[in-house]
């Protein structure tokens, strides 16, 4: 009995608890890359088997681990089309301690874990716990408006904690809160380089959410290879 084929709408679901930002146009993308091929029906539609989820899942894993371009990505999956194994890649950067676990014991909702997508909330003396930064430093870095609470809320998210983090590492380098303002400034073009390529979807009130999250990663891996770019010269 041959082994069963899926529709590209049962591959999103597969895939979707591994990666949350996984949409049906960045699927259709990667197929006109080259990278994907998978069996087409009578009828045109798309059927996909286990080996061409498994291909799928090995692409989505090395560009967000590894922020590897597409171009190498093929190689990749060249050579393993050949028969070979896959290179081997350096492990990911670990993600700051606090972050996956920044809740206190204390609050109901939280657990031993919590999935980096889990959102989280810290009242002003627990950001300052976790970060590990002093108290001066956040009051800086709110003068600076590089954090604050939810708005509309009077709690800390992931953002403000991972902000905290980092400038609180960033400090034995030099770095201060005056770089992480050049910072801020730099991602305020960015983001205002999403706005608009997402302002259709908005208008029209059609995938506004996907297509934000998709256009947001994108710039985001853009942003990480022309810095390892500009710093390998």
């Amino acid at each position: 009995m041959p082994p069963p084929m899926r529709s590209i709408g049962q591959v999103l679901n597969t895939l979707k608890p591994e990666f949350p930002d996984i949409s049906i146009s960045k699927i259709r993308f990667l197929e006109s890359e080259g990278l994907l091929s998978p069996e087409r029906a009578p009828s045109g539609y798309r059927k996909y088997a286990q080996v061409d989820i498994d291909r799928l899942a090995y692409i989505l894993r090395v560009q967000r681990d590894h922020y590897l371009p597409l171009k190498v990505i093929k190689e990749h999956l060249d050579v393993m089309d050949a028969g070979g194994e896959p290179p081997t890649l350096e492990a990911p950067p670990s993600q700051p301690t606090p972050l996956a676990t920044p809740a206190p014991e204390h609050r109901p909702d939280s657990g031993p874990t919590r999935s980096k997508n889990t959102p989280i909330r810290l009242t002003r003396r627990e950001l300052v716990s976790t970060s590990g930064i002093s108290e001066a430093l956040l009051l800086d870095l709110e003068r600076q408006q590089l954090v604050a609470p939810k708005r509309g809320a009077n709690y800390y998210g992931r953002e403000a904690l991972t902000i905290c983090v980092v400038a609180q590492r960033l400090a034995p380098y030099g770095m201060d809160v005056r770089h992480l303002r050049a910072i801020k400034q730099a991602a305020e073009r960015e983001a205002g380089l999403v706005e608009q390529a997402i302002a259709p979807y908005v208008r029209r009130r059609a995938h506004a959410s996907e297509a934000a999250s998709e256009v947001t990663r994108l710039v985001l891996h853009a942003h990480a290879a022309m810095m390892h770019t500009l710093l390998e010269r």
